[in-house]
């Protein structure tokens, strides 16, 4: 199934055939992990299986993740996640498909602030969004890091009434994603 998911993220990413391996980055152990503040306790879960192709020539970059993979302390907390909110079985993936905005010599060991806009898609609903984000470039590795806050309102996620915990309106997700040079599997 991981292959095909990629074959289907280097569609996605028009991979040309124009263009040499050297120039894709991909790591399918990105770590995305959110956290919400509630009257009764704060929820924090993490997903280290996130997928993701960089293309550093054209800038595109590509992440995935499965819903089902977040993994909460709270049993109970993950079965409301993923049967109530996020409804995983209807709405499996969360996918962000955009490009870096800045110029950035990708071979040049530093630290890079970087935005990165295009459509963020949760929960079967896609918006247009930037994302902020640091890049650091080491020795041909590459991670990236980004902050940013989902307002469940925007993406049709609603809390059940019967839900004993309100989680907040505004949930704050955190990503590290480090890439090593993408090779094509046999």
């Amino acid at each position: 199934a991981m292959k095909t998911t990629f074959i289907l993220i280097l569609f996605a990413l028009n991979v040309g055939s124009g263009l040499s391996a050297q120039n894709l980055f991909s790591t399918t152990t990105g770590e995305t992990a959110f956290y919400s503040e509630t009257p009764v306790e704060d929820i924090t879960a993490v997903n280290k299986l996130g997928q993701s192709i960089l293309n550093t020539t054209t800038n595109d970059i590509v992440v995935q993740m499965n819903m089902k993979q977040f993994d909460f302390p709270n049993k109970l907390m993950q079965e409301h996640f993923n049967e109530n909110y996020i409804e995983s079985d209807k709405y499996p993936k969360a996918i962000f498909k955009g490009k870096i905005n800045e110029k950035i010599d990708f071979t040049k060991n530093g630290t890079y602030d970087i935005s990165a806009t295009g459509d963020f898609t949760l929960h079967g609903v896609t918006k247009a969004r930037t994302f902020k984000g640091k890049l650091i470039v080491n020795q041909g590795s590459l991670s990236i890091t980004t902050d940013f806050d989902v307002a469940l309102t925007d993406y049709k996620i609603e809390v059940p009434q019967i839900v004993f915990v309100k989680i907040a309106q505004i949930i704050k997700v955190k990503n590290k994603y480090t890439f090593a040079p993408y090779v094509a599997k046999k």
